[in-house]
């Protein structure tokens, strides 16, 4: 897994990354209430907003960490917001995009130094 800055995680899975939020940032929301996903086959550059996350202390957009396409979302999440605080790193994943570059995922951080981050 590689790390953002923005405590975003990203899981090459052959051809395409998987995208979520740490555990640090689901810890740091509180108890997640709402997730809007953005709709598949989304062109987006980093950076760009592409999905909102609700708490109860608090409403954070999720930046694309990398350029590409949005090829599929997890409808699960949006369903059931609270599986963000139960499994962020497992089953709670954001979205699955295509890469135009996978060369973009040297610009991040590996678990070590995220955990450095973190503190």
């Amino acid at each position: 897994m590689k790390f953002t800055e923005d405590h975003e995680w990203l899981r090459v899975e052959g051809d395409y990354v998987v995208v979520g939020i740490t555990a640090h940032a689901s810890e740091q929301l509180g108890d997640v209430v709402f997730v809007e996903l953005p709709e598949p086959e989304t062109k987006v550059a980093k950076g760009d907003e592409c999905a909102v996350i609700e708490s109860v202390k608090a409403a954070s957009d999720i930046l694309a960490p990398v350029d590409g396409e949005i090829i599929e979302i997890n409808q699960a999440i949006v369903d059931s917001p609270a599986m963000i605080n139960d499994d962020p790193t497992g089953a709670a994943w954001f979205f699955k995009m295509k890469l135009e570059d996978m060369g973009q995922l040297n610009d991040f951080m590996d678990e070590d130094a995220y955990n450095d981050l973190i503190g």
